[in-house]
Formats: structure tokens, C-alpha cells, sequence
């Protein structure tokens, strides 16, 4: 679903900060995954830039938050420990009630999720590029956000 683009992912927006190009939503992985538009992964470790480590270090971030949050998920909701039995629609219903479940458990209990939004947990191509290559452009296109005053953290090239 994620290579041949049949996701139902929403259009491209902006950074923030900016006012162009329009950047697609992307899913975060590790070395096991093929770079691809919707799917970023780090830059291979040998002689990489202060820029490259920083959007590998951004990257690793976020996909700690990303397994932290399912973990957490997970424990609250047992079917997710294991493969999930069921037809794709059914599957793809029972994990989206599982989370309007726990955020509406998290507010029922007092969790202000507006909160979680003030601190942070740690970012339109031609169509003539495909596959690799426009997985590539957008990577570079969020590793030159990173390195700018709007993507940037105050910290980051302290942390790699």
C-alpha cells in the first residue's frame, strides 16, 4: 500500500515557516526500509555532514517517539502484541478504535493533550522524479529544514 501510493495520506503541506514546496506526509523507519517518498530513512553512517547526522539524529528521534507511543498503546490495548488476525479493513478499524479509545480513556483521567503540543518529544516535488530518487529529494529537502532558523533545534548539534 505504501509503495504503490494507495494510502489514504493527507496532501502535501508546507513546513512551518516556509512557502514552498509542499512536502508529503512521511512514515519514519530505520536502516530495513527502503528510502522512498513516504518512507524516510537515515543516511548510510560513513563520512555524513553535520547536516546528514542531524536529520539521521531528528529521524532516530522520532522514530523512538513513534515506538514509545505504540508501546504504550500496546500495553493498554493486548491485541496489539501480536499479529492481528483479521481482514485489512477490520484490522485497520479495531487499531483506529483502539486509539479513540485511549485518548478518550487519557481524557477521562485528566491527560490535557494540548499539553503533550508545547513540548516537543524529540519535520511539491516534480512529478518527473520516482521511487528512490524522490525519497531522496524529500530527505534533502527535510535535511535543509533541519539546518534552517525554522526547523532547527536550539540543541541538536549538541546531541550528535
Amino acid at each position: 500500500m505504501l509503495l504503490n501510493n494507495t494510502l489514504d495520506l493527507p496532501d502535501n503541506t508546507t513546513l512551518p515557516g516556509t512557502t514552498s514546496p509542499a512536502m508529503p506526509f512521511v512514515f519514519v523507519g530505520d536502516e530495513a526500509f527502503a528510502l522512498g517518498e513516504h518512507l524516510m530513512r537515515p543516511y548510510s553512517s560513513r563520512g555524513l555532514s553535520i547536516a546528514r547526522r542531524v536529520f539521521n539524529y531528528r529521524l532516530t528521534r522520532a522514530r523512538r517517539v513513534v515506538e514509545c507511543a505504540f508501546d504504550i498503546l500496546a500495553n493498554k490495548w493486548c491485541f496489539l502484541h501480536t499479529p492481528i488476525h483479521l481482514k485489512l479493513k477490520t484490522a485497520i478499524s479495531a487499531v483506529k478504535a483502539a486509539c479513540v479509545l485511549h485518548n478518550f480513556v487519557r481524557e477521562r483521567d485528566g491527560y490535557n493533550f494540548e499539553d503533550s503540543l508545547s513540548h516537543s518529544l524529540e519535520s511539491h516535488l516534480p512529478s518527473v522524479v520516482r521511487g528512490h530518487r524522490q525519497g531522496a529529494a524529500v530527505r534533502e529537502h527535510f535535511t535543509a529544514y533541519f539546518m534552517s532558523p525554522h526547523g532547527a533545534l536550539p540543541w541538536q548539534l549538541e546531541a550528535i
